[in-house]
């Protein structure tokens, strides 16, 4: 009887191996490449040591495919949202890498009792930068920017030193922030600017799992757990579908010149306080005439952390977004120090967004925007 129960366990855990057999590719270099929904996501190194490593992917809308690609293979998945995937990268034929790929779990709060509908009053200022009072840790109240181009919480060097009343830790510790009548948590970093009036900045990903309504005709934010029937029923609005990369929120949307046409993804960043930032590698890539656009002039800009951006501003016949089309866009052409760690992207700046009323569904993955009282006024022009 003993011998029998022992080859029926033998059989048992036999069969659990084999269901855990793992796919293997091949890798000579411990180099590689990790692509998703075909754009370059990041270089990969290969660690032994790692048992599994994990590549946390950008938040998913529905599916979307992550590939890693080695100097003689590759692998790829489509992933939903809180999958994991499996796989073993043999490295130089004897090293067994165990690796994961891991999409973060969705969130979503439409079923909140009672549900929130939190109006927040919201200003912008003259830059079209646009903040709102929030307190962090029940002490510190501060004007902080509403940047959809970035995530978590910032704060300006300066505020640091000479404003916060607290003894904060900087990039591993989660720190409250309350913003309306909710509070929200978050890691916390620094940076040399912030935008006009505000002492920092706040990202999308403190409303995960909410919808957002930036109101430029009322002057609100409105935090809402779930959609409200009034925005559902406004035909006025056109719809934009998100796509996440390097855990941003991209958009896409067309650019013409002179009869020529480019449909691409935008970061839509409210933080951004001019037009539309256009990669001039990436419009040259694609063959868009930008010969063709009048030079308006030339300036010198700074990132976040103080760096220099050299901007030509030129004129862009036609940005068409959604069902909605901007006539005569004076857009900055970059061609150097890429805003997004090197990357070759398109954004939509608060010169352009302050236009619509906005809506940011972070349940279902999509922006709606609504033309509003600034739809026609003349842009800002600033060195």
């Amino acid at each position: 009887m003993k011998y029998i129960f022992f080859i029926l366990a033998l059989i048992v855990s036999s069969s659990a191996i084999a269901q855990k057999k793992l796919p293997v590719l091949k890798a000579k270099s411990n180099k590689a490449a990790i692509y998703e929904n075909g754009r370059h996501a990041t270089v990969w190194t290969i660690t032994p040591e790692a048992k599994p490593d994990v590549y946390q992917a950008n938040r998913v809308a529905s599916l979307t495919r992550v590939m890693l690609k080695t100097d003689s293979d590759s692998i790829a998945f489509n992933m939903k949202p809180g999958q994991r995937n499996d796989f073993i990268v043999l490295l130089n034929g004897k090293d067994s890498c165990y690796t994961s790929f891991q999409t973060p779990a969705k969130k979503d709060f439409s079923k909140m009792k009672p549900a929130l509908h939190d109006t927040i009053p919201m200003v912008m200022n003259e830059h079209n930068t646009i903040y709102v009072k929030a307190v962090l840790n029940s002490i510190d109240t501060l004007n902080m920017n509403f940047d959809t181009g970035s995530t978590e919480i910032t704060l300006t060097r300066e505020i640091l030193k000479d404003k916060i009343k607290q003894d904060l830790k900087l990039y591993n510790t989660p720190y409250e922030l309350k913003i309306g009548n909710r509070t929200y948590t978050s890691k916390l970093y620094d940076a040399e600017l912030a935008g006009h009036d505000t002492d920092g900045r706040f990202g999308w990903d403190l409303f995960d799992g909410f919808i957002v309504e930036l109101n430029y005709d009322r002057n609100i934010m409105v935090v809402h757990s779930d959609m409200p029937r009034s925005i559902k029923k406004d035909k006025a609005y056109t719809k934009l579908g998100i796509q996440y990369f390097s855990q941003l929120v991209f958009v896409e949307s067309t650019l013409s010149q002179s009869g020529k046409a480019n449909k691409d993804w935008f970061l839509f960043d409210t933080g951004y306080q001019r037009t539309a930032m256009l990669d001039n590698d990436l419009l040259m890539q694609k063959g868009f005439p930008v010969d063709k656009m009048q030079v308006i002039k030339k300036v010198m800009m700074y990132g976040a952390q103080g760096n220099e951006v050299p901007v030509i501003t030129s004129s862009l016949e036609a940005l068409k977004i959604g069902k909605y089309t901007l006539p005569n866009v004076p857009a900055q052409l970059l061609t150097t120090n890429k805003p997004l760690r090197g990357y070759n992207v398109h954004l939509f700046g608060n010169e352009v967004l302050k236009r619509f009323n906005v809506v940011l569904d972070f349940q279902d993955n999509v922006i709606y925007l609504k033309p509003n009282r600034h739809f026609d006024d003349k842009y800002i022009e600033k060195g």
